[in-house]
């Protein structure tokens, strides 16, 4: 597993100074050199000074984790490593982007590779099921468009249902039931007390249940 790439060019705004920025305790430590002995906040706001080996360092003490979180949900080795380097890539690009006071830098890279592991498991599902079910129209001449025609509501008011979730029930629900993780690896996963996920998934699929439990009686209408 090669690591990030270096030497890419950024764009940042610097109209007002990002959350890793304002949490740094003294201007003098986002000048540390010694990248081993700093926290992952100084990393951070060493890699938003352009400091690669702040990055490198970051991605030793994370891109094995990362990885293995996007095998899992991936399983193809390949792709999961493509995954991790677009997530170190996000984050040299956009290190703005972590908040430090809402979980650790693990936490978050975490989050970004599950995220974008499972929109890539979805979209290689999509294309399969695309193909399965052009082929089994070409094979089958009586199929019931009404039924593919629900099947396609369904799947979208299902995705709709999700976009209603806090952003955080929305984080612990797709660990949980799309990545397979229990209570107690996504609570480290995520930075949070174990009691504190099990309300979120609770509190989102209850969310959930009561976007979609009008489908039956809504129809296609």
């Amino acid at each position: 597993m090669s690591g990030p790439r270096s030497g890419l060019r950024r764009r940042r705004s610097t109209t007002e100074p990002s959350a890793v920025q304002r949490a740094a305790p003294s201007e003098g430590r986002a000048e540390l050199q010694n990248w081993p002995a700093a926290d992952d906040t100084v990393l951070v706001i060493g890699i938003s000074r352009w400091h690669e080996n702040a990055l490198a360092e970051a991605y030793r003490r994370h891109g094995g984790n990362v990885y293995a979180l996007a095998r899992r949900v991936l399983v193809d080795p390949g792709i999961a490593e493509e995954i991790t380097q677009d997530v170190f890539v996000k984050l040299w690009e956009q290190p703005e982007q972590f908040d430090p006071s809402r979980g650790t830098l693990r936490a978050y890279l975490l989050v970004q590779a599950h995220r974008r592991a499972v929109d890539r498991v979805r979209q290689d599902t999509a294309r399969r099921d695309r193909q399965v079910r052009e082929a089994a129209l070409t094979a089958q001449a009586g199929y019931s468009l009404e039924d593919e025609v629900w099947q396609m509501a369904l799947a979208e008011r299902v995705k709709a249902a999700m976009e209603t979730l806090e952003r955080e029930e929305r984080q612990a629900i797709e660990l949980a039931y799309f990545g397979g993780h229990t209570y107690r690896e996504v609570a480290r996963m995520l930075g949070q007390p174990e009691g504190t996920v099990k309300s979120r998934i609770r509190a989102g699929l209850r969310r959930m249940n009561a976007v979609l439990s009008g489908i039956e009686k809504e129809g296609l209408r």
